[in-house]
């Protein structure tokens, strides 16, 4: 048996089972030390997978530290400090390695926190894979859903995938609503926003990076629940509804399946919905087990490594 016959996340279950650690499977691992909680995390941007050499350089290090950050704030808390594994062919331009790091600075200087320190070494194509450490007064899991509850999500959905399409069109000029689109895919902005309404009222919670209908599974499968999407209710931006006019595609189909937005997808009762937030809610979780899309079980799932 090979990798790709159990996929990425049969291959985590054997991983969990082998360790004997139940935290494997939410976005963070909580540490608890006295009355502090940290969490850690860690995350890997791998070039022809998550970005290609002609991505700006100070884009991707911008992304490196926006993803660990994100899964951070899906656990309800806030960064603190990170340490950077940087893998590179000896040919690399040091000028792109210094731009890197300018996108990674930058990051850390809007999410307050800072890198100190990493590792380098060499590899065949870049690899920069982050550790990061934050803190939080209350750990969200993913396991935490109950029946009753409503699922909400940050933002909008669908857009990066949007944006990342275009870019491989290689079109000599793009329109504002397409550019916009690309800024989403390359730069990312982790909802450090709703850190403290996570940490405060959510059951359970995780980020949309391998896309809504995965990102959900997550949830029912570490909950034990059955969670229902109403298409309806799906946020869909303006940019995205012109992009899927102009080239006859399925806004619905991208929000349910773009992966990357790097939104937060989380469950809680209904009347602790903020309205100073861009949150919507989206469904309702239910007893039972799977992810449904308007009554029906759902067929797709996003992005998988294997």
């Amino acid at each position: 048996m090979k990798i790709e016959d159990v996929g990425e996340f049969g291959l985590i279950e054997r991983i969990k089972r082998i360790l004997g650690e139940e935290t494997i499977g939410d976005d963070t691992a909580p540490l608890k030390l006295g009355e502090t909680t940290l969490l850690l995390t860690t995350d890997a941007l791998n070039e022809g997978v998550h970005f290609l050499s002609s991505f700006p350089p100070e884009a991707v290090g911008w992304k490196a530290v926006s993803v660990n950050v994100s899964d951070i704030v899906a656990s309800g808390g806030l960064p603190e400090v990170l340490l950077v594994s940087l893998n590179l062919p000896p040919k690399t331009e040091l000028s792109y390695v210094e731009r890197l790091y300018e996108g990674m600075k930058r990051a850390c200087k809007f999410y307050n926190c800072r890198i100190v320190g990493g590792n380098i070494a060499k590899l065949e194509r870049i690899s920069i894979s982050l550790f990061a450490l934050g803190k939080t007064e209350r750990f969200v899991p993913r396991s935490g859903a109950k029946p009753g509850e409503t699922l909400f999500v940050s933002g909008t959905l669908g857009d990066s995938r949007a944006g990342l399409e275009l870019l491989l069109m290689k079109k000599e000029s793009y329109e504002p609503f397409e550019l916009a689109l690309i800024e989403r895919h390359l730069r990312p902005t982790a909802r450090i926003d709703y850190a403290r309404h996570v940490s405060k009222y959510a059951s359970a919670s995780t980020d949309v990076s391998d896309g809504l209908l995965s990102d959900a599974l997550h949830i029912s499968e570490r909950s034990s629940v059955r969670i229902n999407i109403n298409t309806k209710n799906l946020p869909i931006s303006r940019e995205l509804q012109l992009f899927c006019k102009k080239y006859k595609k399925d806004p619905v189909e991208y929000a349910l399946l773009g992966g990357e937005d790097y939104q937060l997808l989380f469950t809680h009762k209904r009347e602790n919905w903020n309205p100073y937030l861009d949150m919507t809610p989206i469904g309702e979780v239910e007893e039972g087990k799977g992810v449904f899309v308007d009554g029906k079980p759902a067929s797709e799932e996003g992005w998988r490594h294997f």
